[in-house]
């Protein structure tokens, strides 16, 4: 099998539902594989790590998207993601950051702690009050959605009421970011993009009639007071992508990370007993089964890596669920280790585009898991759950449970000591 038809296999539906064989293929062409002219495949963590890091590889900007994607104006979802700062380059990009970067600095999101854990209390009731009789529930909707949805809701001050609404529009409207998409598939997108932008042009007429204590009134102010720091397009997009990002990545986190640890009883006891140890889990998680599985950049330079000449104009798939899983990086990295000793997956990027929400994203996932393992010791699969045929975003649309009749009521809810990242 050439690098080619990897690629073709990749983007199967088969390949999408678990890529790591057709990585395995792909690494023994080396760390930089070329796939066809100028277009090039990365599955090496150091190459990788480099390529997000350097300046002289970008996004697709306008130009490009006119040279590959004719029409991508006419495209609600396109377009949306497109005018967000995911999709845009210094000074554009670094302008539309700073502006939303002060709603996740350290400090305010371990403020957070307390509501979190409050949140997941509260979902882990739900599942036990649903789940009489020992009928299986959904993790996905019961927790793995609700959790981070209820999260960047409260940022954004997005009435609790609206959250529900999110889950298909975002389903929509994140086909777009696949390597792939087939015209049904983008018409879907379209239709959540045009849902999306329409709340939240009624969410921002709102913040102007009445501001308040949020990320969105935030951002309104900042377009109305001075429009040359964020444009009409460019206050919608952004919201738009905030919301998406801000849930889509944790609930692939939750759901991906729980099947792991349940096919680990072992590891999962552990957890169960010293949860000051998630930090270790939830970098190993991160590492093994990303929920984010590629991104791309454009070289404007000519540069070399992976001993590949990449002329200006290259076109790169970063897979970063693959660099994750790099034995010149992990050894025995098919092998779950929260053991492991210096883990740092690239599963939210690296360099300039790197996630805005990920220190969110770990701390949901580090109170989830202790949280759930400690109060449903029966927690069980009940089935192998719906993998969603997707690649950039790995998770899953379904995942049955069962609960046991064994949940435990809250007792505790102090901070654990796993701010310190302690691993066992």
């Amino acid at each position: 099998m050439d690098p080619a038809d990897a690629l073709a296999l990749l983007l199967s539906p088969q390949g999408r539902v678990n890529p790591y064989p057709t990585y395995e293929r792909l690494r023994g062409y080396g760390p930089v594989v070329q796939a066809g002219p100028a277009f090039h495949l990365v599955t090496g963590y150091a190459e990788a790590d480099a390529i997000l890091r350097d300046a002289r590889f970008g996004v697709m900007d306008d130009d490009l998207r006119d040279q590959f994607l004719p029409g991508w104006r006419e495209s609600p979802a396109v377009a949306s993601i497109s005018r967000s700062m995911l999709r845009t380059n210094p000074p554009d990009h670094s302008r539309m950051r700073r502006l939303a970067a002060g709603a996740f600095t350290p400090r305010r999101i371990a403020a957070m702690r307390d509501v979190v854990e409050a949140q997941a209390d509260e979902l882990v009731d739900g599942m036990v009050a649903r789940a009489r009789a020992g009928e299986p529930v959904d993790f996905m909707a019961e927790f793995a959605y609700p959790l981070p949805v209820a999260v960047i809701c409260a940022l954004l001050g997005v009435p609790a009421a609206d959250r529900p609404l999110f889950r298909r529009w975002a389903t929509d409207l994140t086909g777009v970011l696949e390597p792939e998409i087939s015209p049904d598939e983008l018409a879907l997108a379209d239709r959540g993009a045009t849902e999306l932008r329409d709340y939240f042009t009624d969410l921002v007429a709102a913040r102007r009639r009445a501001p308040a204590d949020d990320l969105t009134t935030a951002l309104v102010q900042a377009h109305d007071g001075d429009g040359d720091r964020l444009s009409g397009d460019e206050l919608l997009a952004n919201l738009v992508v905030l919301l998406v990002a801000g849930f889509e990545t944790t609930t692939n986190l939750l759901g991906n990370g729980l099947v792991v640890l349940l096919d680990h009883p072992a590891e999962a006891a552990t957890l169960r007993e010293r949860r000051e140890f998630a930090p270790g889990y939830v970098e190993e998680l991160l590492r093994y089964d990303s929920p984010v599985q590629l991104t791309s950049r454009m070289s404007t330079a000519p540069t070399r890596y992976g001993g590949v000449d990449l002329p200006a104009g290259s076109w790169l798939i970063v897979l970063l669920g693959a660099a994750n899983r790099d034995p010149g990086r992990y050894p025995e990295p098919g092998r779950f280790d929260p053991r492991r000793p210096a883990v740092h997956p690239l599963s939210f990027g690296a360099g300039p585009h790197y996630c805005l929400g990920a220190g969110l994203a770990r701390l949901e996932a580090q109170v989830a898991f202790p949280l759930l393992l400690r109060r449903l010791p029966g927690l069980a699969l009940a089935g192998p759950g719906e993998r969603r045929v997707r690649l950039t975003l790995r998770g899953y649309a379904t995942l049955p449970v069962t609960v046991g009749d064994e949940a435990s009521p809250i007792t505790d809810r102090g901070t654990p000591a796993g701010a310190t990242g302690s691993t066992p």
